[in-house]
Order: C-alpha cells, then sequence, then structure tokens
C-alpha cells in the first residue's frame, strides 16, 4: 500500500511512462534490525544496460519475439523475495536506491549547527535518522497517533465529523472523499480546486465488488480485524468494526466510477459554483468543511464524480455517528501503519504487500525510508542526487535527443493521410507550444517551513504533508506556476502533461538501459528515443488530444477527425483485449489505450528519427553482434519491457494500471510495424505476423 499526499492534491491526469518505474514504491512494510545493521553498505547492483545476453536464440523472433529478445534474462532474474515484479525499471531504481543510500547516510551522521537554520542536507539526514531509530519507534507504539484516535473519540455531530475530516485532509491524511488543487483543465493558466471520489483502502472498487476478488475480499476482513485487536480492542469488538468499515468501503466503492470511465477527461470535469455545492447539499456541510480547510471566497469546484458526492449524502445520513467514527479510526491506523511499531507495519505489509502483490519479504529498512523521504521533501533529496550524479552533458545530450524526435514527430503530423488540414493546422499550433523538461527543475523547493526531528517519523511526515497541503491551498485561484514538477529527480520515469502541454523526464531515468551513451545509436533511439515519443504522443493519445494548445480541455477536433481517430483507437483496443496476462485474465484495451497509443507512437517516431541519423551518418550503419540497426532497434525497444513478476500482482495491475504489462508493451506496438515483420524476416503465418487490416497506426 502506497501512501501519498499527492493523491488528495491532484487529478492526476499526467501521464506517466510506468506506473512500476517509480523510485516511489511499496512503503508499507515490516521493521527491520536496529540502525546500525539497517545502514551497512548494500552491493553495488550492475548497470542494467542492453545486452544480447539476454537473448533466448532458442526462439525464432517470428515465434514469440519477447521470449526471443529476453528469454535468457527471463530465466535467470526471478523475482527478489522483497519485491512483486522485477524488470527494467526495478533494476535500474535498485541502482538510484544504492545512490541514494549513500548520499542519505552520510546526510544522517554528519555533525550540524544546533543554532544555523537547518539545510536541505540535514533536514534529509534527519528525516533518514527518524526512519531508522526502530528502537524509538517500537517504544512510541500508538503515540504518533494517539491525537487523531482522540479527536475522533470526542465527535458528536456530523457537522464536527467533517470539520475533524477537513483537519485530517490539510495534514495528508485521506477518507471518505478526495480533494486537491490543480489547473483548472479549461482554464489551464488558473488554479482550481478539486473534489474526486475516494475513501477506500483496496486498490479499486472492483475489489469490492467482483467475484473474483472474493478471496482478497475476506482477506482484508481479517486484515482489519487483526489491526483493531492490535489497537487494543477485544476479538468482539475487532470482528464488528472490521465489518463496519468494510460496508462503508463498500458502499463508498458501488458509487465509485471505474478506471476506464475515470479516463475520460470530459465527463471528469464538472464545474460547479461553490453556493450552489453549499446549498445543495442536505447532509455534507461543505462550508464547514471549506472554512476548516482555510479556503475562503472559493468561486466554484471542479466536482469530477458529481453522482458519487451525490450519493455521498444518502450514505452519510444512512449510518451512525459510530460507524464512522470507526471508519475514520481505521484510515488513520492504516495511513500510519508503515511508521508505527513493528506489530502494526508487519500486519499491514502481510495484507498489501504479501496477500495483494504476492510479495514474500519487506524491502531493507533503510530502502523503504529512503523512498518515503523522496515522497514527502522530494526535491530537498534530489537536489543532493543532482550535485552528485547528474551532469550537464547528460542534460544536454538527452535535449538533443528530444530535439530530434520533435523534428520527426512534427513530420509525421505534417504528413497525416487521414487528418484533415483545419485539424493538423491546430496540432501544429499546439506542437509548436510543446514544452520540455529534463534532469531537474531549475529551482528546487524550499523545505525550510517544514521542521524536521530527528526523533518523530510519523511527525515528519505528517508535517511534510501540512506544508504540501497548504501550498496548494493556498494557490486556488492564483496563475499555474509552470516551472513546476510533478516527479522528483530521482524518479524512474517520466510523464506528460496536457494541461501544461509538456513532457518532463528526471535524470533517474536518463540512464542504461533508457540513455546509455556507450551504446550505438540503434539501441539508444530503441531506449530513450522511443521513450521520449512515446510522451511526445501522450499530447495526441485519446485523453491529450482533448487538450489544445495552450492545454484546455475543449473540442478542437473537426466531427470527421474524430472518427478518423476513433476508428483508428479500436484497432488498438482490440488488438489488447485479445492479450491474455494469466489464464482467462485479459488485458483491459480500454484502461490500456492511451499508454498503448503512446508505445505505437514511440515505436514509430524513435524508428524514424534513427533512419535520420543512419543518413545523417553513413558509416554508422553496420552490423553489430551480428545484428543490423534496425534489428538492434527493436531488440532495444523490446528489452525495455522485460519483466518477471508474481500472480497477485500481475493480477493487481491488470485492474488498476492503465499500462498494458510488460509483454504485451514489448510487441503490441511491434507487430503493427511493417519494418519490424522486415527485419526479422517474418512472413504472413507466422505467429508474429498480424493481418495488414488490422493493424493500428495513428501517429
Amino acid at each position: 500500500m502506497k501512501r501519498s499526499v499527492k493523491s488528495n492534491l491532484t487529478k492526476g491526469i499526467i501521464t506517466a511512462l510506468s506506473c512500476s518505474g517509480l523510485l516511489l514504491a511499496n512503503s508499507a512494510l515490516a521493521l527491520t534490525p536496529p540502525l546500525k545493521a539497517a545502514i551497512d553498505s548494500p552491493k553495488e547492483p550492475k548497470i542494467p544496460s542492453f545486452s544480447v545476453d539476454y537473448l533466448d536464440k532458442s526462439v525464432k523472433p517470428s515465434v514469440d519475439f519477447y521470449r526471443y529478445a529476453n528469454g535468457n534474462w527471463i530465466k535467470n532474474n526471478p523475482v527478489p523475495a522483497d519485491k512483486a515484479r522485477w524488470g527494467s525499471f526495478s533494476e535500474l531504481a535498485e541502482r538510484n536506491n544504492f545512490l541514494i543510500h549513500g548520499i542519505l547516510k552520510s546526510a544522517s551522521e554528519e555533525k550540524y549547527s544546533s543554532t544555523s537554520t537547518p539545510s536541505a542536507r540535514q533536514k534529509v539526514g534527519d528525516f533518514f535518522a527518524s526512519g531508522m531509530n526502530t528502537e524509538l519507534i517500537e517504544k512510541k507504539r500508538f503515540e504518533p497517533i494517539k491525537s487523531q484516535l482522540d479527536s475522533i473519540a470526542q465527535l458528536q455531530t456530523v457537522d464536527q465529523m467533517f470539520k475533524l475530516l477537513a483537519d485530517f485532509h490539510n495534514h495528508g491524511l485521506g477518507g471518505i472523499f478526495a480533494s486537491g488543487v490543480d489547473a483548472d483543465a479549461k482554464d489551464s493558466s488558473i488554479y482550481a480546486f478539486q473534489l474526486m471520489q475516494g475513501g477506500l483502502s483496496l486498490p479499486d472498487r472492483d475489489y469490492y465488488l467482483k467475484e473474483t476478488f472474493a478471496t482478497q475480499r475476506a482477506a482484508y476482513i481479517e486484515h482489519l480485524k487483526k489491526m483493531f485487536v492490535l489497537l487494543g480492542e477485544s476479538n468482539t469488538a475487532a470482528a464488528k468494526d472490521a465489518d463496519t468499515v468494510f460496508k462503508l468501503e463498500k458502499e463508498l466503492a458501488q458509487e465509485s466510477r471505474s478506471r476506464v470511465d475515470l479516463r475520460d477527461p470530459i465527463k471528469n470535469y464538472n464545474k460547479v459554483k461553490a453556493v450552489d455545492l453549499i446549498s445543495g447539499s442536505k447532509v455534507v456541510p461543505w462550508q464547514i468543511y471549506f472554512d476548516e480547510r482555510g479556503i475562503h471566497d472559493l468561486p466554484y469546484a471542479v466536482v469530477g464524480q458529481p453522482e458519487y458526492f451525490e450519493a455521498l449524502n444518502k450514505i452519510v445520513k444512512a449510518h451512525s455517528l459510530d460507524e464512522w467514527k470507526t471508519y475514520l479510526r481505521w484510515h488513520v491506523l492504516h495511513e500510519a501503519a508503515p511508521f508505527l511499531h513493528d506489530a502494526v507495519e508487519a500486519e499491514n505489509f502481510n495484507f498489501f504487500g504479501k496477500t495483494l502483490s504476492g510479495q514474500e519479504q519487506q524491502e531493507p529498512r533503510w530502502k523503504r525510508v529512503a523512498k518515503v523521504i523522496d515522497r514527502e521533501i522530494g526535491e530537498a533529496l534530489g537536489q543532493l542526487y543532482v550535485e552528485k550524479y547528474f551532469t550537464a552533458d547528460a542534460r544536454q545530450r538527452m535535449a538533443e535527443l528530444v530535439t530530434n524526435l520533435r523534428e520527426v514527430f512534427s513530420e509525421h503530423l505534417q504528413k497525416l493521410d487521414w487528418m484533415s488540414e483545419a485539424t493538423r493546422k491546430k496540432a501544429m499550433v499546439k506542437f509548436e507550444r510543446f514544452v520540455q523538461k529534463i534532469g531537474h527543475p531549475d529551482k528546487f523547493r524550499d523545505y525550510s517551513a517544514v521542521v524536521i526531528k530527528r526523533d518523530d517519523y510519523f511527525g515528519n511526515v505528517i508535517r511534510a504533508d501540512a506544508f504540501e497541503v497548504a501550498r496548494q491551498i493556498a494557490r486556488i485561484g492564483k496563475p499555474v506556476d509552470r516551472s513546476e514538477w510533478m516527479m522528483t529527480p530521482p524518479t524512474v520515469n517520466a510523464y506528460f502533461n496536457p494541461t501544461m502541454n509538456e513532457i518532463v523526464f528526471p535524470a533517474g531515468i536518463l540512464q542504461p538501459p533508457f540513455f546509455d551513451i556507450t551504446m550505438d545509436d540503434a539501441v539508444n533511439y530503441g531506449g530513450i528515443g522511443a521513450v521520449i515519443g512515446h510522451e511526445i504522443t501522450h499530447g495526441y493519445d485519446d485523453e491529450g488530444r482533448h487538450f489544445d494548445a495552450d492545454g484546455n480541455l475543449t473540442e478542437w477536433w473537426t466531427e470527421s477527425d474524430t472518427k478518423q481517430f476513433d476508428d483508428r483507437a479500436q484497432k488498438v483496443v482490440e488488438e489488447y483485449n485479445s492479450f491474455e496476462a494469466l489464464p482467462g485474465l485479459h488485458v483491459n484495451g480500454k484502461l490500456t489505450l492511451g499508454e498503448n497509443i503512446a508505445d505505437l507512437g514511440g515505436v514509430s517516431i524513435g524508428y524514424d528519427a534513427l533512419q535520420r541519423a543512419l543518413k545523417k551518418d553513413p558509416s554508422k550503419r553496420k552490423n553489430i553482434d551480428g545484428f543490423t540497426p534496425e534489428q538492434r532497434f527493436f531488440l532495444s525497444f523490446a528489452q525495455l519491457w522485460r519483466i518477471n513478476i508474481r500472480e497477485a500482482e500481475q493480477r493487481r495491475l491488470i485492474t488498476v494500471d492503465p499500462h498494458s504489462p510488460g509483454p504485451f508493451r514489448s510487441v503490441g506496438p511491434l507487430v503493427n510495424f511493417q519494418e519490424f515483420y522486415d527485419a526479422f524476416g517474418i512472413k504472413s503465418g507466422d505467429p508474429m505476423w498480424r493481418e495488414q487490416e488490422k493493424r493500428a497506426k495513428i501517429w
């Protein structure tokens, strides 16, 4: 289970390269040995470069290209006991973790002046020390959440409950619904307050509603009981409270939209005047909630799912205050669990790590604490990371690659045979205003207002969350800060933000296997080139295409062009619907459509950029390791998505993840691409062959 204040702050419309590639990962893990033993230097991981040694040449590329490109790696890289999945993103994240470990260890051991203002380095070091002080955390037991639990116990009215909920939201704690501040999708120049469905503990509404998750539901109820017992309740009381929590969450789940519906930016934009929201609610006291949040004179809110909030009035009224108090107690306990003593943290991992993802063991504690720091004061940590490990040369080389890929995509737009001139003209204007960010922010966030104490781990988390929430709330109605980043520099990922019309590449991903200065152009264009193309294409996928040159949600396509796009996109939906991740478990082609379109565009753009490079310098057209540049390009792309994954984690990701599983990302785009068939001599009748009429070509 990953707790993040950002989930309560943004709509989540940015589109990332991979959900599995973040440095931020599973933080709900159990306790490890004392400080000294826990932070002893780990072994340096190998650099996860492209390699022909990963190939399984006993498999023909015309039969199973994913196994051909990755078979030996798959055989030799089982999922580690402390992971739910293991792939190229994981390998690079492990290397970044190793580098960050050195930063954190030295920062935590350094002596600082007690009279000077704490530097970013001291805050990072003190945060790390607080998380590694397991003896003190064990001694405190439930003391870190006593004030929250006491406040819940004192509630006497629904109005008081929503005032307390607002206070929880101000400190990064969730419950009942989600809220946040983001660019107004229809006026992207200003920040707007957002309201979204939320309040669930399981990964998705389907876990509460579908028969396929009956086993997980039963295990969740048992987990609830165990956690309430750990909190001090009798078995009888704990069983009753577990049933109450599950009942309330299930009702919220029944009113929640599906993951597919949540991908529709038009359907999920509903502007409501604040006065109408307040006057139209018979139960939820919005005025009290807004006042406690410090939100005054709010002109309007963007409500993502209006029917959820209409139903919320009925659900709140239908249940007693005592039931809601039980629900809130659970959410405080649940979200604090990764930062509490051994018994609570271990039980939290047993369910959210083992049961839901199949992870056998927890990661080392230092690694879990590092991920918390990256999430809470990530730009402070990122500043230290960039200073030590990211060079200006790497940033410049990446800028050149982006420029090359942009030129190719521009040519694609100008030559597109299915788009009318009216839509093409607007598409080109959007592309000309396209922004790229590489490596790290030009100015790092100032965390001087965040109090970090070496003896208060959970308090540090809460104070960092409160700082971030206050920072966001203060921006409502003000101009959007276009210099801001939504990922920290060490993150192994990239994203496109439609309201900013920008692509962003943190320093963390600008390393092998994605970007490798020691490799030939074919490998790099199949790696980082396809990644760049992927993010560019997101501006024109089934979600991104609805945003214009200024990042505003508006219909700027002609009706005929929309139909042309939808017809081509449907081929992508049908292709990925046919992929079976586990027996009887198929990819959801609609949920993954945006990422699949981006992968398809990434391959097309990356390949053409390679051809330009080879034409510019013919001396680069040579075989390496027995493969042509074209073959190495496709092999490099396929190796990006190598992965081994546990069954429980695969089932979870198929339900919640807008990205297709690695094997299908590896080959799904390629079978639409004639140049792939030509490179490996794949013919009609071969298992990898896809008939021309079924192939998708969009960008």
